[in-house]
């Protein structure tokens, strides 16, 4: 491909992302994989360097963009090199002109703007880092420094190493051995929220493909129980081989009806040392991996999405036994999320309390602990730790 074929190939895919972020359609990964399934002539090179353009377009962009061509403009103000390409050849995208729409450039959409407040700053679009999470039950940390080189400490988390973005690892033999697991430094602080130990009955609430079940039960050194609960089969359904691998043998997956959770869980009502309710939401705080995320949410969605982990909370507080620990969190950076969540439920469960939290990433927000891509180079999160009378 020509680098003006790439140019147009990019805006193809921009406008694909965006009217399916807009319609509730495939995420952008998938949509890009599509794409490239069925343009053969496009070799390893071609969809790296489209790939790169989509997605820095995309996070370019606040507001849903018109049209690809508006979003790519964007970013060929700021770069000579891809304005040239716009130069009429074939395959090619047509000529700019003082006529031609730009998207509107920004972090976020603007109705979210006043509820990012502080937090809208360039890290929460920026390119993510790559990080794995050693397994114990497998590896230790040091043979993992290894056998994959180079990699970096993250400080306060033991088991976590940062990688160069783009190492390529489903086929290394760590992975395959299941001596590490691809896992972001806030995502594994806030597990740390749960105070998981060896001969504790946890209880997973929405453990979708279990990346956060897996730490819990190597923390527990494979002691104990855990019961991943999710109502997404498919998510669900990726545990079992992911826990074979990791050598994790504490993990019952079960999957739940939607609106009829509390029937499903009512053998284990009251008898969990801890629930982690990793509750669907908004993923403000991931829009570094996934920036077109920004374009799917409304505020009809987001006063659902408040409704569902209220819910969740409820159900979850049901499982926890005398004197249990229930943690709320939520990748996302919105107090309607995360503090006016918690401060809510505490409100309509008199003697429960919040615990105070010193996590490795982040500080005290409201009655629980907000991480921030700004400030701890992670993914965002709330989390917090509520125990039960």
């Amino acid at each position: 491909m020509t680098p003006a074929a790439r140019t147009q190939a990019a805006i193809d895919l921009v406008d694909a992302i965006a009217t399916a972020a807009q319609g509730g359609g495939a995420a952008g990964d998938t949509i890009v994989q599509r794409y490239f399934a069925t343009r053969r002539y496009a070799g390893a090179k071609d969809r790296r360097a489209v790939r790169e353009l989509v997605f820095a377009a995309i996070r370019a962009c606040g507001d849903p963009p018109a049209t690809g061509r508006a979003a790519m403009l964007v970013l060929a103000d700021r770069d000579p090199a891809l304005a040239a390409t716009f130069d009429g050849s074939p395959h090619a995208p047509a000529p700019i002109t003082p006529a031609d729409p730009r998207a509107t450039a920004g972090i976020a959409p603007g109705w979210l703007l006043d509820h990012l407040g502080p937090l809208a700053t360039d890290a929460l679009v920026a390119r993510a880092p790559l990080d794995i999470r050693v397994n114990t039950l497998r590896a230790t940390v040091e043979q993992v420094r290894t056998d994959l080189s180079p990699t970096e400490p993250i400080p306060g988390l033991p088991d976590a190493l940062r990688l160069p973005a783009g190492t390529a690892l489903e086929q290394h033999p760590l992975w395959l051995a299941g001596a590490i697991e691809v896992q972001d430094a806030g995502s594994q602080a806030v597990t740390l929220a749960v105070g998981a130990e060896p001969g504790m009955a946890v209880v997973d609430l929405c453990a979708g493909a279990g990346g956060k079940t897996l730490a819990l039960a190597a923390a527990m050194a494979n002691r104990g129980a855990i019961l991943a609960a999710d109502t997404d089969r498919t998510r669900l359904r990726r545990l079992p081989p992911r826990a074979e691998r990791a050598g994790v043998a504490i993990a019952q997956a079960r999957l739940l009806d939607p609106g009829r959770e509390a029937a499903a869980l009512a053998d284990v009502a009251g008898r969990a040392d801890a629930v982690l309710v990793d509750a669907p939401c908004s993923g403000t705080g991931t829009w570094r991996r996934n920036p077109e995320a920004r374009w799917r949410l409304t505020p009809a969605r987001l006063s659902r999405l408040a409704e569902t982990q209220a819910h969740l909370l409820r159900i979850g507080a049901a499982l926890v036994r005398p004197g249990g620990a229930l943690v709320h969190v939520v990748c996302s950076l919105l107090d309607a999320e995360g503090r006016d969540q918690i401060d809510r439920f505490l409100a309509d469960h008199p003697g429960w309390t919040a615990e105070p939290l010193a996590l490795p990433l982040g500080r005290t927000h409201g009655q629980g602990w907000r991480i921030d891509p700004a400030s701890d180079g992670s993914d965002g999160f709330f989390v917090a730790r509520l125990r039960g009378p």
